[in-house]
């Protein structure tokens, strides 16, 4: 292989480096701005850049002056639009967990999470409070979170319960569960129309069945006037489950990796010995 052969590779592997870290990049910062406000404003500015690249391809002169008028200020305006995530990208790059976090600290967490959406839901089955956790994953809830009481704390068993206590100002509507944190309560869903939902099922089911047809959400449901468990995933529901087996499902839909046999046995274990 010759030296000007060798020259050429290393530009081509330095170019792959190159774009794949750009790409890289790029997608870690649109987790960031997953499921918020910002998704909207930058398919806002993606629409003007667009419309700005077509009126200089027609030679539509007025309109490419009015957008070429609109972008200088454009960085501007996204820097303060999108202040909120850009302190938090960079809060997050402080710490270092950006880009990774540890295994173990993930699966900490989540087994936090799982533990005590489970107990809460047991201890309101038991009591025949009503109750509506939906839980969000890859579809952003934005639209659904505005309408509640936005709250971004930490779950607990104990908030959760307090939320759902009847007479409350909070315990009507659903919870909306994202990053593993509270984002708000008091949400509305919106109610399913399938016309093969039983007839003895209440809102809170329908609801539930709505936003898992629209959205690819986990929620869970406690009837109020049986003390039922049930979940609902992609449009099906699942009724009268026992904690146990809302804790093997919502294991199965939530997590990756080690933590789907470790909770589940240390959650039966928890029981046993609870008795």
């Amino acid at each position: 292989m010759s030296l000007g052969d060798i020259s050429e590779f290393k530009t081509y592997l330095i170019n792959i480096v190159d774009i794949s870290l750009v790409w890289f990049v790029i997608y870690k910062l649109i987790l960031v701005i997953r499921g918020t406000k910002a998704v909207q404003l930058l398919k806002g500015i993606t629409v003007i850049i667009l419309v700005s690249i077509l009126s200089y391809y027609l030679e539509l002169n007025t309109l490419y002056w009015m957008m070429k008028q609109t972008l200088p200020w454009g960085f501007l305006a996204v820097i303060i639009i999108f202040q909120p995530e850009l302190r938090r990208a960079l809060e997050q790059l402080g710490r270092g967990s950006i880009f990774s976090r540890s295994s173990h600290q993930v699966e900490t967490e989540q087994e936090v999470f799982l533990e005590a959406v489970v107990k809460a839901t047991e201890y309101m089955a038991k009591r025949r409070i009503g109750a509506l956790i939906s839980i969000e994953r890859e579809t952003g809830m934005s639209d659904y979170i505005e309408t509640g009481i936005l709250m971004d704390a930490h779950v607990s068993s104990e908030l959760l319960i307090n939320i759902f206590i009847p007479n409350t100002p909070l315990h009507d509507g659903a919870v909306i569960i994202h990053n593993d944190k509270i984002k708000a309560a008091a949400c509305y869903l919106p109610l399913s129309e399938s016309p093969f939902i039983s007839k003895e099922l209440g809102t809170r089911h329908r609801a539930a069945l709505g936003i898992s047809e629209v959205t690819d959400s986990v929620t869970v449901v406690v009837s109020e006037e049986t003390g039922n468990i049930s979940l609902t995933k992609n449009g099906e529901l699942h009724r009268d489950l026992k904690p146990a087996q809302l804790q093997e499902m919502l294991t199965k839909e939530l997590t990756t990796g080690s933590i789907k046999t470790s909770s589940a046995s240390l959650w039966n274990w928890r029981r046993k010995r609870d008795g």
